[in-house]
């Protein structure tokens, strides 16, 4: 990768894997340095990281590296909890889900995750993941069905059944 396709990833890429790592840490300041870790491990890296992954490899990159954080701080500080986020507090709707998304098996967590916070294809997630194509679509539809059940409105179906 030429110091200007690096460049051009950086901009094109750098806020909007802030914003998906946010999404893991629920700290904006750990996503920033994760991902600025990524940067400059792909950067370390960058004749052997192929500029049309590159994007994907950064994200995995970064969330290893914040994963990689907090459970250094848990060893270092027993008892240690997640960060809490800095931002306003999100809506019930939002919290609901979020709720909803942890009771997930963790792959299909993470394919619905990628898909519908990342707006990564599913050929994208398929390559982020190692899973067949066929394997992300399944695990998407499983995880859907499974939040459809955990969300539903007991109020909703009281009145449909009337």
């Amino acid at each position: 990768m030429t110091p200007e396709e690096f460049d051009g990833l950086y901009n094109a890429a750098a806020p909007r894997l802030v914003s998906q790592v946010s999404l893991l840490t629920g700290d904006l300041g750990e996503a920033q340095d994760a991902v600025q870790e990524a940067f400059v491990r792909a950067w370390d890296h960058r004749d052997r990281v192929d500029v049309a992954g590159a994007e994907a490899w950064v994200r995995t990159t970064a969330m290893r590296v914040a994963v990689s954080r907090w459970r250094r701080l848990r060893r270092l500080i027993p008892g240690a909890r997640a960060p809490e986020p800095r931002v306003p507090g999100p809506d019930p709707d939002r919290v609901a889900l979020m709720e909803a998304m942890k009771r997930l098996p963790e792959k299909q967590r993470t394919a619905l995750a990628l898909h519908y916070f990342c707006d990564l294809s599913l050929e994208q997630i398929a390559a982020d993941t190692g899973a067949p194509v066929g394997t992300v679509k399944a695990r998407l539809s499983r995880g859907r069905s499974a939040l459809a059940e955990m969300l539903r409105d007991p109020d909703e179906e009281r009145e449909h059944a009337h």
